[in-house]
């Protein structure tokens, strides 16, 4: 009766995400996103029919093999075609329907130049002869250039595309947290959630930014709780040092080691290194890009404009705005208050806590998108596997 009730609801989860695919495959603006709708929406098929003929049939079967189904042809085939037709010379500056990357690669591999030629990763807006427009702006801490040096040193070609790099890097960190967890045997459902939902899939085709972010704060969780806070403190610095989302991880990470002074150094000294001397090189293009215009404070507004609910009530007007902002300090103090008074413990408790902080934040902030509920989801994934195991881990004193 488990293993059927497993298997049904493994088939709404195809189903609803394959039907996902398909309405993006039929009625996004985005050429990227037709793509990887037109090739996900039959790997989503194959998976969804795989599980119905199990569940009708009544025979053991593997539920793993959907899985394959949905990452070869949701996640690696849609990136390849469309790493492979950017070469033909479809590319910055193209119009939506024929751009075969999303303006996250462009600006990486932009800021990986940068950063090589000039220590900062960011447009000197005031070196421009013009206005500035969004695609002048890097939303991301100087790390995150790191993902474009491949393209800065190499050229542009199919291994040093942004997306390949950040997939690459996301396998050999989830790798090395298999490894610390000594290779677990792993169960389908946080599998399903951390890689398989169509808030990963879609971005591994056409960004993949934010997957080594992802990685890297499951990491910083594994690490804490295993009695390594200094190595803790350092991949959470990476992170940070990539998008300042991972902030709150680091926070969550501090209180569940009471504070442990290793960790704090190696945060704050990773933070100097991979953060610091960059924001340093240029400190007003630092914070007009990572501060002000994600946060609609810039010479042009951010364009992740998505209907949640921080963005439509700050779209109200002024007082929209300042409901959204007390609604954030709440939350935030709701979520200081959850922290101190019941200090995470485990690997899952941690998860638990960041990936609730972040989806808060996510639905709440002015400027936000779909795509980054790939943050909650996934970590909240990942501590549904860790939640029995996490519990007979060593804990730092």
């Amino acid at each position: 009766m488990n293993e059927q009730r497993s298997r049904l609801i493994d088939a709404a989860f195809y189903l609803g995400f394959g039907l996902d695919a398909a309405y993006t495959a039929a009625f996004s603006e985005f050429y990227g996103f037709r793509v990887w709708g037109n090739f996900a929406v039959v790997g989503y098929a194959f998976a969804f029919l795989h599980i119905v003929i199990l569940l009708l049939t009544r025979r053991q079967g593997s539920r793993w093999i959907p899985v394959g189904y949905v990452v070869v042809l949701g996640m690696l085939v849609p990136m390849l075609v469309l790493v492979f037709k950017r070469m033909t010379g479809r590319d910055w500056g193209s119009p939506a329907h024929s751009m075969t990357a999303q303006p996250e690669v462009w600006v990486i591999e932009r800021a990986g130049r940068l950063l090589l030629s000039t220590g900062s990763p960011y447009v000197d807006l005031s070196t421009l002869n013009r206005p500035p427009v969004v695609d002048d702006y890097t939303p991301y801490s100087p790390a995150m250039a790191l993902l474009g040096l491949p393209n800065a040193l190499f050229g542009r070609n199919v291994l040093t595309d942004a997306r390949i790099v950040a997939f690459v890097v996301t396998l050999v960190i989830f790798l090395v947290i298999l490894r610390t967890l000594d290779w677990p045997s792993l169960s389908i459902r946080p599998v399903q959630l951390i890689t398989l939902t169509t808030f990963t899939t879609l971005p591994a085709a056409v960004a993949g930014n934010d997957m080594p972010v992802v990685a890297l704060l499951i990491l910083g969780a594994v690490l804490a709780m295993r009695s390594r806070p200094e190595w803790a403190g350092l991949v959470l610095a990476i992170a940070a040092s990539m998008k300042l989302t991972a902030l709150p991880a680091a926070a969550v990470v501090a209180v569940a080691l009471a504070f442990s002074w290793r960790f704090l150094a190696a945060f704050i000294g990773g933070m100097v290194v991979f953060t610091g001397l960059s924001a340093a090189v240029n400190w007003d293009m630092f914070v007009d890009n990572v501060v002000r215009f994600p946060g609609n404070m810039a010479a042009v507004r951010s364009p992740a404009q998505s209907p949640l609910p921080g963005h439509l009530l700050e779209q109200t007007g002024p007082f929209g705005h300042t409901a959204v902002l007390i609604l954030m300090g709440m939350a935030a103090l709701g979520m200081l208050w959850w922290l101190l008074a019941r200090p995470p413990r485990t690997i899952a408790e941690i998860l638990l806590r960041t990936g609730v902080g972040l989806g808060i934040a996510m639905l709440l902030m002015p400027a936000t998108r779909w795509g980054y509920l790939i943050y909650p989801i996934a970590l909240l994934g990942a501590a549904l596997y860790s939640w029995r195991p996490a519990r007979k881990l060593a804990q730092v004193g």
